[in-house]
């Protein structure tokens, strides 16, 4: 357990609610945000109800993020910039996880191919966004399914990328506290454009080989 107080925007979706879950099971401080507090509120109750000790509570995406100190970003991309317009008053010193992908499928293209970003990648037109506060990118490649069932033991690396060496510290302590995930410092913010895309190859080969499983492990790191 740390000592972090973490919010999820996007907490109701696939892979925002599978790390509540999670980081609940594991003793963490977890608010989920939402655009409508009512939702934010059930996927809470359906926290509560799979972890009965969790420490979970469900809000508005700006209460959520008010008292954070990271703030996880599991929207779709095409909502990143809006609602990063909206928590950005209140985001202060907290660390900002970027979780966004890039994928057509937001203009309705394939789900395997990337679209351009000017910046570069999802986290690097997020720290655009919210200038002086420390953007992390991480979690683009993990099973949301997975992460669903509590009784599975996951098998994959998390990719972390950022400028900030501390707030990449404090995510990788919090990628430890799920069983089987494993982080590993992926470099500067401007690699995320490749680990984002690695997120298209998984789609992949997920559907090639017909799972929702799919990970990746780096070999050979004395780590």
């Amino acid at each position: 357990m740390t000592a972090e107080k973490i919010a999820i925007i996007g907490g109701a979706g696939e892979l925002g609610f599978g790390l509540a879950l999670r980081w609940a099971k594991a003793g963490e401080d977890v608010t989920i945000g939402s655009r409508e507090a009512a939702k934010a509120a059930e996927a809470a109750a359906r926290v509560k109800a799979a972890v009965p000790d969790a420490k979970i509570a469900g809000f508005d995406n700006v209460q959520a993020a008010s008292a954070a100190s990271i703030v996880v970003l599991a929207v779709p991309f095409a909502a990143q910039a809006g609602i990063l317009k909206t928590i950005k008053p209140v985001l202060k010193t907290a660390i900002l996880l970027d979780a966004s992908v890039p994928l057509a499928a937001e203009v309705g293209g394939r789900p395997t191919r990337m679209l351009g970003v000017w910046e570069g990648s999802a986290a690097q037109q997020a720290a655009g966004l919210v200038p002086g506060v420390s953007v992390v990118s991480a979690f683009h490649n993990v099973s949301a399914e997975m992460l669903h069932d509590l009784n599975m033991r996951l098998d994959c690396d998390i990719l972390i990328s950022g400028d900030d060496a501390s707030a990449k510290e404090r995510v990788s302590a919090l990628v430890k506290l799920i069983p089987g995930l494993r982080p590993l410092d992926a470099g500067p913010l401007e690699m995320s454009r490749v680990v984002e895309s690695i997120t298209a190859l998984m789609i992949s080969l997920n559907r090639r080989y017909k799972t929702h499983h799919g990970g990746i492990r780096i070999t050979g790191l004395p780590v």
